[in-house]
């Protein structure tokens, strides 16, 4: 059974830390915007968040998000795809709103086509993978450029920025170096000439680390346990 007051009080907890941390970078609070993480948790739970005033909605896996985008189709809400996709999910991938994920040319083509097929206006970020890491997804920068070229390319997908998930560490001050190096990044391709209306959003930070980024230069934080609770995965 959901506890909407506890979810209530985490949530605007969770809006007071973002505007604590805007404040101490000497930012809009209003320029960053907030992502509430509900993979794993029932619709009942985006419906509180919702009746809380929350918008945009962050799931990892496609299948799971659909069922909640139907159950809550009353409701006008903004999805966004934080976890890896596969291209075969492309298709479906095309009912949200903005997908974090994409990684390369071809799939980047594939949500085009989708997209289009869909006759829908789909935007972009750029997973991009500072650290290396074999387990993780993502670009690594010298691989960006033609990602770009194949958002030049589409028809109906639009890139707006970058997205990284740093390596897991328990000290978020540990995550800040990968978090300067996406915004280091994105002057770097905004010093080679790639449009700057395809840079400007950062995805970065997570409940532990999301005050972090958002020092760094994080405009999207997604942000699910802070807000949700544990996850109890099955």
């Amino acid at each position: 059974m959901i506890d909407a007051a506890a979810l209530r009080a985490r949530l605007a907890d969770v809006r007071a830390r973002v505007a604590r941390a805007a404040g101490r970078a000497g930012r809009d609070p209003s320029t960053i915007r907030l992502i509430a993480v509900s993979k794993t948790f029932p619709a009942e739970y985006v419906r509180a968040a919702a009746d809380a005033g929350q918008v945009d909605f962050g799931e990892n896996k496609v299948q799971e998000a659909l069922l909640k985008m139907d159950q809550t189709s009353d409701l006008t809400l903004r999805w966004h795809l934080i976890g890896h996709l596969q291209s075969n999910k492309a298709k479906k991938a095309a009912r949200f709103d903005l997908v974090h994920s994409a990684d390369t040319p071809a799939l980047v083509q594939k949500l085009d086509e989708a997209a289009d097929a869909a006759r829908r206006r789909l935007d972009l970020l750029v997973q991009v993978d500072l650290a290396g890491e074999a387990t993780k997804h993502g670009a690594a920068e010298d691989d960006l450029m033609p990602i770009f070229e194949a958002v030049r390319a589409a028809r109906s997908c639009r890139c707006v920025g970058l997205m990284i998930l740093p390596p897991a560490v328990s000290d978020p001050d540990a995550a800040r170096p990968y978090f300067r190096g996406l915004r280091e990044l994105r002057d770097r391709l905004l010093a080679r000439g790639v449009d700057a209306a395809m840079l400007q959003e950062l995805s970065m930070g997570m409940s532990h680390d999301f005050e972090v980024a958002i020092e760094e230069g994080a405009t999207f934080v997604r942000v699910g346990t802070a807000i949700f609770g544990g996850r109890n995965y099955v």
